[in-house]
């Protein structure tokens, strides 16, 4: 079996595609034969050390496929069931593996392979973040950056049909008119706009009750200075870098601000928090209400590229890697 292994921090460059031996599934576990896996932002962290990984490490957390064996225990699936997975743990980036059978969700009919490998992160993260960390409903007006990336698809559609009027920031007017397209009322062209300035005049002058932040410190202050008094700043990643020697007066100047830093992983740590996430993501997604676009497809021996690709947001919606 071929797999993408990493025995140090740095590049892209430190990925390797080797040949690995996969033993039989333990109790517990499957082995899934992977059809499409899922790139996201969080495995760049990982492969650079600002999420650490003991070496030598795997990369990916989220893949589809078919399960092939069954280990001892496992009841709910069987072989030949096609199942997604978006929360680990490392080790997408692989023609297959073994997982725990209790962090996986057989697939509904109405949604492909390469459909679940782009959404299950990017999804059951939207989920969190729409329903749980703000519950956004009817009539709020909120602002989520990088609006044409993964997520930001995800997110502009989902909030939209939750009744939300979406404001979205966007690099380009290519990238602008794609968030648009999925739901996105509002785009600002962050290259050439002021984003707060612009963010003020669509809402009267008092701001969003919400940010979504997923790019980090070059956004801090221009999410901040888009909140109306006491709303809250969801910095959920880290495109940018991770924000470093925050005063926490600046929430108390900018108007009594909430700030939170949260992830999937404390979200969906327990299975019935995992299981009701992602059936909440099949639903929205089945009802056509959310489209998944996936944008990019590299095999999964041209990863290094990919990841070049990322880093340089040369890509848009979704990507996919074909082992």
């Amino acid at each position: 079996m071929k797999a993408i292994r990493i025995e140090k921090i740095g590049g892209p460059e430190v990925m390797q595609l080797v040949d690995v031996d996969l033993p039989p599934p333990g109790p517990g576990e499957i082995r899934i034969r992977h059809t499409a896996i899922g790139l996201n932002f969080i495995d760049t962290y990982q492969r650079s050390g600002l999420y650490p990984v003991q070496f030598p490490s795997g990369l990916g957390l989220e893949a589809a496929g078919v399960v092939e064996a069954a280990g001892e225990g496992v009841t709910h699936l069987k072989v030949g069931d096609r199942v997604a997975y978006g929360s680990g743990p490392l080790g997408a980036y692989s023609q297959g593996r073994n997982a725990p059978a209790n962090r996986v969700s057989k697939l509904p009919d109405e949604i492909s392979d390469e459909t679940a490998a782009a959404m299950m992160l990017k999804g059951m993260t939207v989920r969190y973040l729409l329903r749980q960390t703000y519950k956004v409903t009817p009539g709020d007006t909120i602002l989520f950056h990088a609006a044409a990336g993964g997520v930001g698809l995800i997110a502009c559609q989902w909030a939209k049909a939750l009744g939300a009027t979406v404001i979205g920031t966007a690099g380009s007017e290519e990238k602008a008119e794609l968030a648009r397209a999925h739901g996105c009322d509002h785009v600002i062209i962050y290259t050439r706009e002021d984003v707060p300035a612009r963010v003020r005049e669509l809402t009267g002058g008092k701001g969003v009750p919400v940010v979504y932040d997923g790019v980090g410190q070059d956004t801090l202050m221009t999410s901040l200075d888009s909140l109306r008094p006491r709303g809250l700043l969801v910095s959920f990643g880290n495109a940018s870098g991770p924000v470093k020697s925050f005063d926490l007066g600046i929430l108390a100047a900018k108007g009594s601000l909430y700030i939170t830093r949260p992830t999937l992983a404390h979200h969906v740590a327990s299975d019935a928090d995992l299981q009701a996430n992602a059936s909440d993501l099949f639903d929205v997604v089945k009802s056509g209400k959310v489209k998944i676009e996936v944008n990019q497809r590299y095999p999964l021996r041209e990863v290094v590229q990919a990841h070049r690709d990322l880093a340089a947001r040369k890509t848009t919606g979704s990507t996919v890697l074909i082992p």
